[in-house]
């Protein structure tokens, strides 16, 4: 804290952003590939800026940048038109990795803004996105992944590993964060295969974007809404619940409903891994 309030002070001129950066250049806060962690390094002055532990230079209205609507590149709105067949029928299913700006990235956003329960604002940190279609190029799904949760009781303890070990390798795991198949889409054990579909990409695909592996994959099911059907059928373990409360409560005060936890290895020995202690300099 003595450090960082030095060097708020010793440089007046700069910029939230270049705090930042020379946080991230003084901590070794990097990804595995090398990129500087930024985000994170703004999330924690931001913290400590509101508990009054530092006085950040004040925003300046030229980098101030305009609120963010997802979808908003979208050209036309896309077609629902009611599918009722069966899963050979669509076969082969096409799995799309959407890129930033391409219209496959703008329907995504679309379609779980405006079709899932949860809806969508944007995805931060490491995240992967999946468009599913059939045969025809016709969109049926979406599938996000995204960070996982920093602490789940039941989680933890199927896993087995230790506070540090937890600290440490989380980073190791992803959360299934949105799984979307249209409402108008009537297609029989669509949801499982397509789970089974990207699980078998999932890791290769995260070690070409950010330079690691993925150890194991969770999800939470709200019981209010759903079964979970899809996920016992594509082999996840359910390993407990949640307490119903948000990932951002830390008083206990925040209530939410109570979700299933469901987590699909990806690795043999994925335990062991996940509760490895790594040597810190």
């Amino acid at each position: 804290m003595d450090w960082l309030k030095t060097l708020i002070k010793d440089h007046p001129t700069w910029t939230r952003h270049g705090l930042c950066k020379e946080i991230c250049h003084y901590w070794q806060w990097r990804t595995a590939t090398g990129q500087l962690k930024t985000f994170a390094a703004r999330s924690l002055l931001l913290k400590l800026e509101q508990r009054d532990l530092v006085k950040l230079p004040l925003l300046r209205t030229s980098m101030i940048r305009p609120e963010r609507k997802p979808a908003a590149g979208l050209k036309t709105v896309p077609d629902k038109h009611p599918i009722t067949t069966s899963l050979a029928k669509l076969q082969p299913l096409k799995i799309v990795v959407p890129q930033k700006g391409s219209q496959e990235n703008q329907r995504f956003e679309y379609y779980l803004l405006h079709h899932h329960y949860l809806s969508f604002n944007r995805t931060v940190g490491e995240n992967i996105k999946y468009l599913i279609q059939d045969r025809f190029g016709r969109d049926l799904g979406c599938v996000l992944f995204g960070s996982a949760a920093w602490k789940t009781e039941d989680r933890d303890r199927f896993i087995g590993w230790s506070d540090t070990a937890r600290q440490q390798n989380v980073n190791f795991m992803t959360n299934n964060t949105r799984f979307l198949i249209f409402p108008w889409i009537t297609v029989p054990h669509l949801a499982s295969h397509v789970l089974g579909l990207v699980l078998r990409r999932l890791n290769r695909d995260w070690l070409g974007k950010y330079g690691h592996s993925l150890y194991l994959v969770e999800t939470f099911v709200d019981r209010s809404r759903f079964k979970g059907t899809c996920y016992k059928a594509a082999n996840w373990i359910r390993t407990g619940q949640t307490k119903g409360r948000s990932r951002q409560d830390r008083y206990s005060k925040l209530k939410v409903p109570i979700k299933d936890i469901y987590l699909y290895p990806l690795v043999s020995g994925f335990k062991n891994k996940l509760s490895e202690l790594r040597a810190t300099s």
